[in-house]
């Protein structure tokens, strides 16, 4: 079984209350980190990759993401998803052969533009086609909607936007920041995975409960990469 086949299983058949559980590393040795504490697959989150790099999120240049990414994928035996925020602008194509190249076997991608601006859904539903025409089951597709980190946190049109995403051959949803009590509505209203992002600290619905009320699978953006450094930042006043 490939490891993108690998990768796909592990959405399928979850239980309640048992959601796939995906860090996200932000450079080779915390990838190898969270493997070693027993990790079936990684996801990486693109503000942690920037922060890493030394950019602010979504200014990391194109070239730099992706080879960040390869390092990553390198540095286990794991499946790796890839977080290639918009696509970079680069035509369906391109970025599924850059994709490929960095040995990821999927990616995330966003429906909002510069500023924060949510993209038309038809023309988003028509790039996330070409790209899985041109992938085909090379790559797992997670199709992020924005409507409640850039919109007006409309459910109704989030799930308008998950199912044309779906219809256009995305593997699974991520409606980020959205709120745990629109959770089951999202759930009875999206076909397939359902992606959501979980806090980091305490904070928020825990991860069996997140998956209770019907995700799939949790990420968590830069989460772990900022308490990693929380947690840094306290052994440094200690050395003090």
């Amino acid at each position: 079984m490939s490891e993108v086949d690998v990768f796909r299983a592990l959405h399928l058949g979850r239980a309640p209350g048992d959601p796939l559980v995906l860090p996200g590393p932000w450079d080779a040795a915390s990838a190898r980190t969270f493997v070693e504490a027993g990790f079936p697959a990684l996801a990486t989150p693109s503000a942690g990759v920037a922060a890493a790099l030394g950019y602010a999120d979504g200014s990391t240049p194109t070239d730099e993401m992706f080879a960040a990414v390869a390092r990553i994928v390198r540095a286990v035996d794991v499946p790796v998803s890839a977080d290639v925020e918009g696509g970079y602008g680069l035509p369906a194509k391109e970025l599924v052969e850059r994709l490929l190249e960095t040995g990821a076997v999927g990616c995330n991608l966003e429906d909002s533009g510069a500023g924060g601006v949510l993209k038309d859904p038809r023309e988003q539903a028509e790039f996330l086609a070409e790209v899985r025409e041109v992938a085909g089951d090379r790559l797992f597709v997670n199709a992020r909607v924005d409507v409640f980190v850039h919109g007006d946190g409309d459910a109704a049109d989030a799930i308008e936007r998950a199912a044309a995403y779906v219809a256009a051959g995305a593997d699974c949803v991520y409606p980020i920041l959205a709120p745990a009590e629109v959770l089951p509505v999202l759930r009875e209203g999206i076909p397939g995975p359902l992606n959501m992002l979980a806090r980091v600290g305490g904070e928020g619905p825990g991860l069996a409960v997140l998956g209770e009320l019907g995700a799939t699978r949790v990420t968590f953006g830069p989460g772990l990469q900022r308490g990693a450094l929380a947690a840094l930042s306290d052994l440094c006043r200690g050395l003090r």
